[in-house]
């Protein structure tokens, strides 16, 4: 029967996990809050790097334009803001860390942090990819098949939502290494099954890369190769981790009786030969 100190001693542990929770939540907030400051005055320069690709690509009269009244203002501001989260992510990956770490073995403390620190990189490594690489051949691409008589002047909150769309897209695509290894780990699949499915794995990059990038062939290419070559990343690193736990589990498994019997007289042979 459970007595009321006992659903006290439950309840206390739940308590404090949530407040601790909360205090990790505030320190995200707070760095976020704290980079969001620094980074506004510049609000407007960083909009216009932003803006950069497809500036470079539009008619030499033409210029973006603000439809809204407050978008002047609003878009650089959620630019800023979004900047602000994506810059604290070492942050917000530290704290989530943090928490769960108490609750981790030792080995798999040894493994999250390599996949936090990785899955952070790749993340960049998206963006980045996004936008020196992808903007460029979309926007040019883009303002080629403008229709004559047709003026090409892009509303700028317009022009936030859709580099932000490709932004996230690419960042997610750049993780497939971690997702592939996080399956492993887990023992979702084994790397043999998961090099058994790439055809269906490099269909469904190219399915993907239609539904999340704009109807351009160029695009969709950009995102699906990508995804499939760091499938192949994901696989071969998860083939090295399946090779580690097996070594692990092989020096740590229990002997049997017949190399128990071996190891003891081994050891009594050893006793007879100091004794002489």
């Amino acid at each position: 029967m459970t007595t009321p100190n006992d659903e006290a001693d439950i309840e206390q542990p739940f308590v404090s996990h949530l407040i601790e929770l909360r205090d990790r939540l505030l320190r995200i907030l707070l760095g976020v809050l704290i980079i969001f400051v620094c980074l506004f005055p510049w609000a407007n320069e960083i909009y216009t790097a932003l803006s950069g690709p497809l500036v470079r690509h539009l008619p030499e009269d033409a210029t973006m334009i603000a439809i809204d009244v407050a978008s002047s203002f609003l878009t650089p501001f959620k630019l800023t803001l979004v900047l602000a989260l994506f810059l604290a992510m070492p942050l917000v990956l530290y704290q989530f860390w943090a928490f769960i770490a108490p609750g981790l073995y030792r080995h798999e403390r040894r493994l999250v942090i390599p996949l936090l620190a990785s899955s952070s990189l790749l993340f960049y490594l998206g963006v980045a990819f996004a936008y020196f690489v992808v903007f460029p051949l979309v926007f040019a691409f883009l303002s080629s098949t403008t229709p004559d008589g047709v003026t090409m002047m892009t509303d700028i909150s317009r022009y936030l939502d859709f580099v932000l769309t490709l932004f996230f897209a690419f960042g997610l695509a750049f993780e497939v290494p971690i997702a592939t290894i996080l399956l492993v780990w887990t023992g979702m699949a084994t790397p043999e099954s998961l090099t058994s499915k790439r055809p269906y794995i490099i269909v469904g990059a190219f399915v993907i890369g239609m539904l999340l990038t704009p109807p351009d062939i160029i695009s969709q290419t950009l995102l699906a190769i990508p995804m499939w070559i760091l499938f192949e990343v994901g696989v071969f690193f998860s083939r090295m981790l399946v090779r580690q736990k097996e070594q692990r589990e092989s020096e740590f498994s229990p002997m049997s009786d017949d190399e128990m019997e071996a190891e003891l007289d081994r050891m009594d042979q050893e006793d007879d030969n100091e004794s002489r």
